[in-house]
C-alpha cells in the first residue's frame, strides 16, 4: 500500500496534482498547434481569373487567397452567418502554410488553426445564442426531387485521397471542388452541385437570401441538384448574394433588381421538393471582440 513520505502532506500532494494535471493540459494544448507556420498577404486580387483553396497533403498544409473570416469559419467549424466579425476581416485574402506536429492528425487541424488565429492576430472573441429568423429547409407539398448521387471509390471503403477544396472564378463563373467528384458551379445562369450534403446545400442557399437557410430535414447520404434561372433573376441572385455578403450598390445597380420576376430562390427550391419556411431558431454565434488588422511576424 502506498504511504505519504512524511515530508508531503496531504495538501502539498493535491497542489503537486493540479501542477501535473496544468502540464499535462500544456503539453495537450502544445500538441493542438501547428509545428511551424507562415501567414502571408495574398498576391491575387479579385478580378477576372481568381482561385483559391485548401490544400492538405501528409504534413503540410497550404491555404490560398482566403480571407480571415472564412479561416474562422475553418477553424471554430462554424458558417458565415454565426461570424460576427470587423467588416475589414473579409477585404484582405492571406495564405498560409503550416505543418503538422509529428504524430497529429489532420482532423486535429481545426484548433490548431484556432491557436494560430488568436495568436498572430491577437484575437479575442466569445461565444453567445441568439435567436434570429432563419429559413427552415423542409420538404415540399410535391415530395423531394432531389437526386440522391451514387457512392464513389470512398464512400465504398476505397482509400481517401489527400484533402482538396478549390474555387477558380473566371469569365464562366465560380466552381467549388471538394474532391472525390463533389463540387458546386455557379455561373452562366445555373447553379449546379454533384455529391453535396444536405446542410450543404442549404448552406449554400444562404448566400442568396435575406437571412440564414437551416436544414431541417436531417437527410443523410449525397445529393445532385441543378438550377436554371433566366438571366434576369440570375442576376438579381448575384446582387443579393453580394448585399449579403455585406456589398453596397449605388442605386442604379439596385434598379436591375426589378427586372427579375421576384423570389427566384423560392421558386428554384420548390422545383426541387423543397421549401423554405420562415422560422425563428437559437443560433449559436462567434462574436470577434477585438483583432490586428496584421499578423506578428512569422
Amino acid at each position: 500500500m502506498f504511504k505519504v513520505p512524511r515530508f508531503l502532506s496531504y495538501r502539498s500532494l493535491r497542489v503537486l496534482r493540479i501542477a501535473t494535471l496544468f502540464c499535462f493540459s500544456s503539453l495537450l494544448a502544445f500538441a493542438q498547434e501547428f509545428e511551424v507556420a507562415s501567414i502571408r498577404q495574398s498576391s491575387q486580387t479579385v478580378q477576372a481569373q481568381t482561385s483559391a483553396g485548401v490544400n492538405v497533403d501528409g504534413a503540410m498544409v497550404r491555404y490560398s487567397a482566403l480571407d480571415l473570416k472564412l479561416y474562422l469559419g475553418m477553424a471554430y467549424r462554424l458558417k458565415n452567418y454565426q461570424i460576427v466579425a470587423p467588416d475589414w476581416m473579409t477585404s484582405t485574402r492571406w495564405d498560409i502554410s503550416a505543418k503538422l506536429p509529428e504524430g497529429s492528425s489532420s482532423k486535429q487541424i481545426p484548433e490548431m488553426m484556432q491557436a494560430l488565429l488568436r495568436d498572430r492576430f491577437q484575437m479575442k472573441m466569445h461565444r453567445e445564442t441568439r435567436e434570429i429568423p432563419v429559413f427552415g429547409l423542409v420538404i415540399g407539398k410535391e415530395g423531394l426531387k432531389l437526386k440522391e448521387s451514387p457512392a464513389g471509390p470512398a464512400e465504398n471503403g476505397g482509400e481517401p485521397a489527400a484533402q482538396s477544396v478549390n474555387a477558380a472564378m473566371g469569365n464562366g463563373g465560380t466552381t467549388v471542388t471538394y474532391g472525390n467528384g463533389a463540387y458546386f458551379t455557379l455561373g452562366n445562369n445555373r447553379f449546379e452541385g454533384k455529391k453535396l450534403t444536405v446542410a450543404f446545400i442549404a448552406e449554400a442557399f444562404s448566400r442568396f437570401a435575406d437571412r440564414p437557410v437551416v436544414d431541417m430535414l436531417g437527410l443523410k447520404g449525397n445529393y445532385d441538384f441543378s438550377m436554371e434561372f433566366s438571366p434576369e433573376d440570375f442576376r438579381a441572385m448575384m446582387i443579393h448574394a453580394a448585399i449579403a455578403a455585406g456589398a453596397v450598390f449605388p442605386p442604379e445597380v439596385l434598379k436591375l433588381l426589378d427586372a427579375s420576376s421576384g423570389d427566384t430562390l423560392f421558386n428554384a427550391v420548390e422545383k426541387l421538393g423543397l421549401k423554405l419556411e420562415s422560422r425563428r431558431a437559437p443560433i449559436e454565434m462567434l462574436m470577434i471582440d477585438e483583432a490586428q488588422k496584421t499578423p506578428t511576424d512569422n
